[in-house]
């Protein structure tokens, strides 16, 4: 029997924060860094609380070099071999509180695990598959806690409580990695169906793995740092972006012009570029999933941490939260049918 589930889910497009009166007079009063204790994890975490997404344009040993400047996490892609976090190790003076080493729940995954973490050391590991909803993602996510029972281990992506819970409470998952489809350079949704609105499933499963002591990752959405404040403000511990971090100078690639303007390639990790390039083919019995984009070149990546490090502060200064940690409990959302005035773009 088919069913409906009524009820609006809202996306960050669907609403603004309302301000409220504050007793912050200063961006500069604001503390963008957290804190963390984990479920699982005796590890503790400081800092600014971002993450670069595991994809093979913004999860790179050279945006993990621009990031942990400013304490916010590089996801590294997962198709790094072992000779390559030799060369990591020897070239960067790498802080294994921020940066993640990714990994897909195929054949040989843990294994290759094992000679990564024998070569470099680092606190967090990202299990990352596209359908966080099939039954194999639980058992190899008990199967690398039990392997390493210290790390940090992400896990996702899903976007319901149900399953949020189930990876916390039986995959001994830490943090849980949230959203299907709202990437720039995703088409799940198109292709599939399949999906919820990016702000609604942070709310949700923000909610359900607070309650069982696991923290979330509001993973993709990210148009502006408007966005990120809503993801915070929505619940999300951590915010994870791509299209954010893509299109400047540490992003590999090469700059080309198109009409007189200055682009370089972004692509999802579905996309039949990805494919090709990580796998030789794109299977018969799939369908591309992602986008091959062009990003206006934005620079070094600086200005764009600079944009969005701000934008949050600001953000706070709005609505009286101290910390990035008050946001959430300082946030009411207001549907809205229009965010911005677009007349002269």
């Amino acid at each position: 029997m088919n069913k409906i589930e009524y009820g609006m889910k809202l996306d960050f497009s669907n609403v603004l924060i309302r301000p409220k009166r504050s007793t912050i007079n200063s961006r500069s009063e604001v503390d963008l860094s957290r804190v963390f204790n984990f479920k699982y994890s005796p590890l503790k975490w400081c800092g600014t609380p971002i993450i670069s997404a595991n994809m093979d344009t913004t999860g790179t040993f050279n945006v993990y070099k621009a990031l942990s400047q400013h304490n916010i996490i590089t996801a590294l892609h997962k198709f790094y071999t072992v000779d390559d976090f030799h060369n990591f190790k020897e070239q960067y003076d790498a802080n294994p509180d921020f940066f993640m080493i990714s990994t897909g729940i195929g054949e040989g995954s843990i294994d290759h695990l094992r000679k990564v973490f024998e070569v470099i050391d680092c606190n967090w590991i990202c299990i990352d598959i596209a359908n966080g909803y099939i039954s194999n993602l639980v058992d190899f996510c008990k199967k690398v806690r039990k392997e390493f029972p210290d790390k940090r281990i992400v896990a996702g992506n899903v976007v319901t409580r149900e399953m949020v819970e189930e990876l916390i409470l039986e995959g001994l998952v830490d943090v849980v990695k949230i959203g299907i489809g709202p990437g720039a350079a995703c088409t799940t949704r198109l292709k599939t169906g399949v999906g919820m609105p990016q702000l609604s499933a942070i709310i949700e499963c923000a909610d359900a793995a607070h309650g069982v002591g696991g923290l979330i990752i509001g993973d993709g959405g990210i148009t502006s740092p408007g966005d990120m404040a809503k993801a915070f403000g929505g619940g999300a511990d951590f915010v994870m972006a791509g299209s954010a971090f893509a299109g400047h100078d540490e992003n590999p690639g090469k700059l080309e012009e198109i009409d007189g303007i200055k682009v370089k390639m972004f692509y999802g990790m579905s996309s039949k570029k990805a494919m090709n390039k990580h796998y030789g083919k794109m299977a018969e019995y799939r369908s591309a999933e992602g986008r091959e984009l062009k990003i206006k070149y934005k620079g070094p990546m600086i200005k764009t941490i600079h944009d969005y490090l701000g934008g949050l502060r600001s953000a706070c200064t709005y609505i009286n939260a101290r910390s990035i940690k008050q946001m959430a409990k300082c946030t009411t959302f207001i549907q809205v049918s229009q965010q911005l005035n677009t007349s002269l773009v």
